[in-house]
């Protein structure tokens, strides 16, 4: 029967047959069970320490004479109870509570649910730090071992070789869970928990677990320059980020729910944990998860439709990131994700960064003022998702000369240079940045266009008339000429001839995103009296307010002209690049 079992799987997947005969070795296998059995008897003998013994105190939780033994205490009880007062002087002197006055019912339900909620606990941890873990050390190991790129040359699809790593890799990490889940289930049941709710739990964690696996694989591949240092820095963060979001989790704090952040907090699965098992932190007002609100849809008002999110949410990202991995594997050279990637990715991220900004919350607050309490929050997320894409989509010298050269002996005269600019890898990235810009600019301008009154944070009101409408829109396309200015220059430092042109394209970058405001702040330059310096930074909205329509209209014109300037020079760098090297040769270049 084994033998059978193995060659069905390895007719389904040779790579998972690979991966578990590698692993699943006796020596192996019996430590693994070993380790679960022993963590299982740790946590149930622990659980015993509250066991009601002889001595267990009148005011225990478990004792049923609490009550009785408090109002005796304080001279206060009802006449029913005068025999059971007389009958409990005995044990007042000894403060013993007496064994058969014990709620063993109680005792023992509680107890099977500490044991439930501990290896919930434990199962999150073990699963996604140990499981991320072991995955980024096996392909450090094949990268190191030259086995990596064996694999790719197999004759395999993408989907079948990284199906075969994510299940095969961690296995024996999923042989101890699976060891543990019986006690787990039985636990549960014993505390009437329900079997859908068990059943969610696992679902939830599943999905986590492909989520966060496949988001290691893609660090592994897109990071190999950390060497050695990757399987402890990618397990680190996810143990942070863990422990983090639990401890965020733990506080009684509804309001958290009403922003941008909601979306980040999806990503763990204790909130969730916690809806569908209340007592994990034991908080009195129950999950403050009940409240989730998407696009003032009530979603945590029922559990199909919280669980639903989650799944959703964790297979939609672990989709995209599947999809990123299949184009990495094959050719490590590739940028990481494709231009039209980047547009479903900015989409798709604007649709949920907006969809928990828009909630009602516990004031009933108007979609104005949730946009005016979320201003920020969105800004920052968007100001970071561009600055990554246009760290990832700008090609590199010898792509954009590949492109170059290959327009330039109109090999796909069949194609418009805007089709290859929007669509194509290798062409320079300012059309497609320009487009995910667009993107993320459509629900500013719809914002804009249906709002009357905006009130921020502080109380100030920002938009009162047509003038101050106009100039909000006027700063939109400051910003936006800021950031394909920050593309521009780096995609002409990645033309250049130097060595290591990404380290000098981030720092470059980098520096010129953040040092201008740090370098204001420290120096004294307040946005609110130094409206115009602030307009050339990246946060040119802090000075919105105490500026005139002329001062940011002529702010962007100035920025228009240097990205004018900027892409001129860029135009010509790809077309030198495009020219042959005989060309290049007999024009003294």
């Amino acid at each position: 029967m084994m033998p059978n079992l193995i060659d069905k799987i390895g007719d389904w997947n040779p790579q998972l047959l690979r991966e578990l005969k590698g692993r699943l070795k006796f020596l192996n296998v019996a430590i693994a069970l070993a380790t679960s059995l022993l963590l299982q008897m740790v946590v149930f003998l622990y659980q015993l320490r509250e066991f009601p013994d002889k001595k267990y105190s009148l005011t225990g939780t478990y004792c049923r004479l609490q009550e009785l033994y408090e109002q005796q205490q304080n001279g206060v009880y009802r006449q029913s109870n005068q025999s059971k007062i007389a009958d409990l002087n005995d044990f007042i002197s000894k403060n013993y509570c007496p064994q058969s006055e014990i709620n063993w019912e109680l005792w023992w339900r509680n107890h099977c649910e500490y044991i439930f909620l501990t290896f919930s606990v434990i199962f999150v941890f073990t699963l996604l730090v140990a499981g991320t873990y072991l995955l980024i050390n096996d392909l450090a190991k094949e990268e190191t071992r030259g086995t990596l790129n064996f694999i790719r040359l197999s004759p395999q699809s993408e989907t079948s070789i990284l199906t075969g790593k994510l299940l095969g890799v961690p296995s024996l990490i999923y042989l101890i869970v699976l060891v543990a889940v019986p006690l787990h289930l039985w636990a549960g049941r014993s505390a009437n928990i329900a079997f859908s709710y068990i059943l969610s739990y696992y679902a939830i964690l599943a999905a986590s677990c492909v989520f966060v696996y496949s988001a290691a694989l893609l660090f592994g591949l897109a990071t190999r320059w950390f060497s050695g240092f990757q399987p402890w820095l990618s397990s680190g963060a996810v143990f942070l980020f863990l422990c983090i979001t639990f401890q965020i989790a733990s506080f009684d704090n509804s309001t958290a729910w009403y922003n941008s952040t909601a979306w980040l907090r999806l990503f763990a699965p204790w909130d969730t944990t916690n809806y569908l098992f209340h007592n994990l932190f034991h908080l009195y007002q129950g999950s403050p998860l009940k409240n989730l609100q998407f696009f003032y849809l009530p979603l945590g008002t029922s559990i199909v439709s919280v669980v639903g999110l989650h799944l959703l949410n964790f297979g939609l990202c672990s989709y995209g990131i599947l999809q990123v991995l299949k184009r990495c594997f094959r050719n490590p050279q590739a940028l990481i994700i494709s231009k039209k990637q980047s547009y479903l990715l900015v989409a798709f991220y604007q649709l949920m960064i907006w969809g928990f900004a828009l909630q009602n919350g516990k004031n009933n607050h108007t979609w104005d003022e949730q946009v005016g309490e979320n201003f920020v929050l969105l800004v920052v997320y968007n100001l970071v998702l561009i600055l990554s894409l246009i760290a990832v989509l700008s090609p590199h010298r010898q792509d954009v000369q590949d492109w170059a050269r290959y327009r330039h002996q109109g090999v796909s005269s069949h194609k418009s240079v805007w089709q290859d600019l929007i669509w194509t890898e290798k062409s320079p990235a300012l059309v497609a940045i320009a487009i995910n810009l667009t993107i993320v600019t459509i629900p500013w301008l719809i914002w804009l266009s249906l709002t009357s009154i905006v009130d921020a944070n502080d109380g100030r009101t920002w938009i009162v008339n047509e003038i101050d409408r106009f100039k909000v829109l006027l700063t939109i396309a400051l910003s936006i000429s800021l950031m394909m200015i920050y593309a521009t220059i780096t995609q002409l430092i990645l033309l250049l001839k130097t060595p290591k042109r990404s380290l000098w394209a981030i720092g470059t970058l980098g520096g010129a995103v953040f040092l201008p405001p740090m370098i204001l702040e420290f120096i004294g330059i307040s946005s609110w009296k130094y409206s115009t310096v602030w307009m050339f930074t990246t946060f040119p909205w802090a000075a919105v307010e105490h500026a005139g329509v002329t001062t940011v209209f002529m702010a962007l014109l100035a920025d228009l002209s240097v990205l004018a300037l900027l892409n001129f020079q860029l135009t010509r760098q790809v077309k030198l690049a495009g020219e042959s090297a005989t060309k290049a040769l007999l024009a003294g270049r």
